[in-house]
C-alpha cells in the first residue's frame, strides 16, 4: 500500500466532465471534500460504491457501507483500504462546438437542383447519473473532458444531424435561399431526436443549436440560382411597395374629401343654413339673372322647391315669387268687355274694326283667352301662350 492520503478533493478544470483523484491508498479517518456541483464516486474492484455530494466527510466505516463490505481487519483505529476515486462535474458546460465532418447530399425543392450543405452550431452538456457514466463511458480513463465525450457522442450527432436536416427541408419544402430561417425548428428537432442518445449514457443535453449552415458559396450552379431567386425576390418587393403606395395614396385623397367635407358641414351649421336651402341660393341667383317674363316659368320650379326648404330663407324667398308672380293671378272665367275709343260701341271679342263704326282698333292690352293683362309688347300670352291680337 502507498502513502495514504489524509485529504481528497478536486483538483480539475470547469472543462472537464470527470476527473480521477491520483491517489488510491485511504483510510477510516481521510477526509473528503466534494464542492458545490460535484459528486465523488468510490470505485473498488470494477464496482461504482458510495457516492458523495457536496459536503466534507471523514471517511469513517459508518459514511461507506458498500466500502465497509471490501475492507480489512481493523488496525488499531484506522482501517486502511485501496479503492480509485472520481469525482464528477455536474456543472452545466456550455458552448460545446460541433460540425458536420461531411456534406448533406439533397435535391433543392424549389429550383430542383443537387445541392450539397453542411451544418455546426454549438450545445449545452451536463451529467445527469454519475453512475451511469462512469461504468459505460469512461472505463480506466482518467479524464473525461469535453473534447473526449463530444468524440464520442460524433457518430450520433452526424447521423441524426444530417438526416434530419434533409428530410426537413423535403418535407416542408425549404428554400436554400431561406434556410435561416428554419435554424430555430432545426435546433429543436435535432435535440428531441439526440435526447435519449446522450442520456443513456447518464449525459443530459440541456440545449442543443444549429447556428450556421454551411451553404456551397463559389459553386456554378449555386451561383446561379442564387441570382435567379434574389432577382425574383426583388421583383415581388417592388411590385409590394407599388401596391402599398398606392393604398396610402389613396387613403390619404379619402381622408382629404372626409376633412373638406366635415368643412363644408361645419361652415353651414355656423351660418344656419342645410344643404337644401345652399341650392335654393343658388336657384334665386339664377332668377335674379334672368331677364323677361318668359323665363319666369322654368325658374319658378326651382323657386318653387327653394319655397319649401322653410325657416327665414324660406320666408324672403316666398315673398319675393309672390311679388313676381303676383301679376299673374287666377284665370278669368272670361275676357273683359271692351269699348270703342271713337265711337264707344262694345267691340266684339276678337274684332279688328269696330262694327259700329268701322275704326281699325288699337292692340288689345289684355289676352283674349284667358284675360291676362300685358304689361309688355309681345306675340303670345306668357300666361296660356295663345297668340296675341293685332
Amino acid at each position: 500500500m502507498g502513502q495514504v492520503a489524509e485529504i481528497i478533493k478536486y483538483e480539475g478544470d470547469n472543462s472537464i466532465f470527470i476527473w480521477k483523484h491520483p491517489c488510491e491508498d485511504f483510510n477510516t479517518t481521510t477526509q473528503l471534500i466534494v464542492h458545490e456541483s460535484q459528486e465523488a464516486i468510490f470505485f473498488m474492484n470494477g464496482q461504482a460504491l458510495d457516492l458523495f455530494g457536496a459536503g466534507q466527510y471523514t471517511l469513517e466505516t459508518e459514511n461507506i457501507p458498500l466500502i465497509k463490505k471490501f475492507l480489512n481487519k481493523p488496525t488499531g483505529d484506522k482501517t486502511p483500504f485501496h479503492c480509485e476515486v472520481y469525482f464528477i462535474n455536474k456543472t452545466e458546460q456550455m458552448a460545446i462546438r460541433w460540425g458536420t465532418d461531411s456534406k448533406v447530399q439533397y435535391i433543392e425543392p424549389t429550383y430542383k437542383f443537387p445541392l450539397s450543405i453542411g451544418a455546426s452550431g454549438e450545445m449545452t452538456l451536463s451529467v445527469e447519473d454519475s453512475r451511469k457514466l462512469l461504468v459505460k463511458l469512461v472505463g480506466t480513463e482518467r479524464v473525461l473532458e469535453q473534447s473526449k465525450l463530444v468524440a464520442f457522442f460524433r457518430a450520433f450527432l452526424m447521423t441524426k444531424v444530417k438526416t434530419c436536416i434533409a428530410q426537413t427541408m423535403k418535407a416542408s419544402a425549404i428554400n436554400i435561399f431561406e434556410i435561416d430561417e428554419h435554424l430555430e425548428s432545426f435546433s429543436t428537432e435535432i435535440r428531441e431526436r439526440l435526447i435519449n442518445d446522450f442520456s443513456d449514457y447518464g449525459v443530459a443535453l440541456k440545449r442543443f443549436f444549429v447556428t450556421t449552415i454551411v451553404k456551397p458559396d463559389g459553386d456554378t450552379t449555386y451561383e446561379k440560382f442564387k441570382d435567379l431567386h434574389y432577382r425574383q425576390f426583388g421583383d415581388v418587393t417592388e411590385a409590394q411597395l407599388r401596391q402599398r403606395v398606392g393604398i396610402i395614396e389613396q387613403q390619404t385623397e379619402a381622408q382629404r374629401m372626409v376633412i373638406e367635407a366635415e368643412g363644408v358641414a361645419k361652415k353651414r351649421a355656423t351660418e344656419g343654413y342645410t344643404y337644401q336651402q345652399e341650392r335654393g341660393f343658388d336657384v334665386a341667383e339664377k332668377v335674379a339673372a334672368n331677364e323677361g317674363v318668359g323665363n319666369f316659368s322654368s325658374a319658378g320650379i326651382g323657386l318653387g322647391m327653394m319655397a319649401g326648404i322653410g325657416g327665414a330663407v324660406g320666408g324672403a324667398v316666398s315673398g319675393t315669387f309672390n311679388e313676381v308672380f303676383a301679376p299673374l293671378g287666377t284665370p278669368n272665367a272670361s275676357a273683359p268687355n271692351r269699348f270703342c275709343d271713337t265711337c264707344g260701341a262694345e267691340i266684339t271679342p276678337g274684332a279688328a274694326f269696330c262694327d259700329n263704326c268701322g275704326t281699325q282698333l288699337s292692340s288689345p292690352d289684355v289676352c283674349s283667352k284667358c284675360g291676362f293683362k300685358f304689361i309688355k309688347p309681345g306675340k303670345f300670352c306668357p300666361k296660356c301662350g295663345t297668340k296675341r291680337e293685332g
